[in-house]
């Protein structure tokens, strides 16, 4: 089994810097280009299927990776991104921050001891629905020899990636997966193995740091 994790295209939302969690933002005109340089990157990948979290920005970037192909596309509430509750909306960039820094400041630093807000999730919580996830789809025995989009978002994408991190306690492994950004799973025999991490298909140019709006290094 191999799995293609990737997160959504880009969102007005995400240029704006604001929290997004489970808010149903579409892509932008660039997120839609992005998911198209993307199906251009894995065009030769021959998925058998995908699954999706229900979102429209990540099912969006999932049908354009699959455009003109017979592939079924699946949703799963597990792989949405993370609840923010009463911060979705409000602004986390320098110049525009409407939330309370300290609070902000451990959700990308120390990620495990982040107190959600108002009807908003621990990152264990997240940690543990994507884990319950990624476990039913390696114990699937019609799947073990499939190749398996799965289209998410950026904390959750990172929650699905820590039960297969050998270090469990670097959540975000340095940065949010940029935009379209791939991570690539091989299962053998129900163990997962990280085998290549946050590949992208467009120009690094064009990798935004969500938290301060400005281009990404990638190392």
């Amino acid at each position: 089994m191999r799995l293609y994790i990737v997160r959504h295209g880009e969102t007005e939302w995400n240029v704006c810097g604001k929290m997004q969690g489970r808010t149903d933002i579409p892509l932008n005109e660039k997120g839609i280009r992005l998911a198209q340089e993307t199906a251009k990157g894995l065009k030769d990948v021959p998925f058998d299927l995908a699954v999706t979290s229900p979102l429209q920005r990540a099912r969006q970037t999932a049908e354009i990776i699959l455009a003109g192909r017979d592939v079924p596309i699946l949703e799963d509430w597990r792989i949405a991104e993370i609840n923010l509750g009463v911060w979705e909306g409000l602004g986390c960039r320098p110049g525009n921050c409407q939330v309370p820094q300290d609070r902000l400041n451990d959700f990308y630093q120390n990620p495990f001891q982040f107190v959600p807000p108002e009807g908003g999730e621990t990152i264990a919580q997240v940690c543990a629905r994507t884990k319950e996830f990624l476990d039913q789809v390696i114990a699937n025995p019609q799947w073990q020899d499939k190749t398996i989009l799965i289209a998410t978002h950026g904390c959750a994408c990172r929650a699905l990636l820590n039960s297969v991190y050998e270090n469990k306690d670097d959540f975000w492994h340095g940065h949010v997966p940029p935009n379209c950004a791939v991570n690539i799973v091989d299962v053998s025999e129900g163990k997962a193995v990280l085998v290549a991490e946050d590949q992208i298909y467009y120009d690094p140019g064009e990798c935004i740091d969500f938290r301060t709006g400005k281009k990404l290094k990638l190392t």
